[in-house]
């Protein structure tokens, strides 16, 4: 069975090596056939007077935040349309893709369009998924949405996926799709 072991400047807390340690513990899975309790990761560390490189000590890099936090912090700001909130999760040139095409670079725009849509939304998450590739995260959130239509009428149970992009701890895209326009076509499903 694999051992993954792994040398870091002494500063990370145990948060950041615990998920240092689950995230190695996936990719060796990911890439070979092996059980989760198969698999051993050891992270050892060394002060920064003992690590070296280029002839000059170093001190640890900082610790980027879980891309999964960095997205539930966004989502929670615009449910609770805490705008400022919401836009220090941004990273610049930030942009959303909406079902139907429907591509936002500002949240006021995308605030603006739901509004044509419906009263209310809020989502209910079954699950978080984060891949990572060339310093990118990747966060697909799955779930459901309930909310209210323009004329009152409830809606729920209505599926969603969204797909985000984390580079450096802040979002450069998000992507959407969800069976809300299918839902509005078949009417109401739940009354008010």
């Amino acid at each position: 069975m694999p051992i993954v072991r792994v040398t870091m400047i002494e500063g990370y807390g145990d948060e950041v090596r615990q998920r240092l340690a689950l995230r190695l513990t996936d990719t060796v899975r990911g890439t070979i056939a092996a059980p989760a309790d198969g698999v051993t990761v050891a992270i050892e560390e060394v002060k920064p007077s003992n690590y070296m490189r280029g002839g000059r000590s170093r001190t640890p890099g900082a610790a980027v935040p879980d891309p999964v936090e960095v997205v539930r912090g966004f989502l929670a700001a615009m449910e609770a349309r805490d705008l400022d909130r919401a836009q220090a999760h941004l990273a610049d040139g930030f942009e959303m893709m909406f079902p139907g095409g429907r591509r936002f670079e500002t949240l006021s725009e995308m605030i603006a369009w739901g509004q044509t849509r419906y009263r209310r939304i809020a989502k209910t998450f079954a699950g978080f998924d984060t891949g990572f590739s060339d310093g990118c995260a990747v966060v697909h959130c799955h779930g459901t949405l309930s909310g209210e239509w323009l004329d009152g009428a409830r809606f729920e149970d209505v599926r969603f996926i969204d797909r985000f992009e984390v580079v450096d701890g802040r979002l450069a895209r998000q992507s959407v799709w969800n069976d809300l326009g299918e839902r509005k076509r078949e009417g109401p499903q739940v009354t008010a």
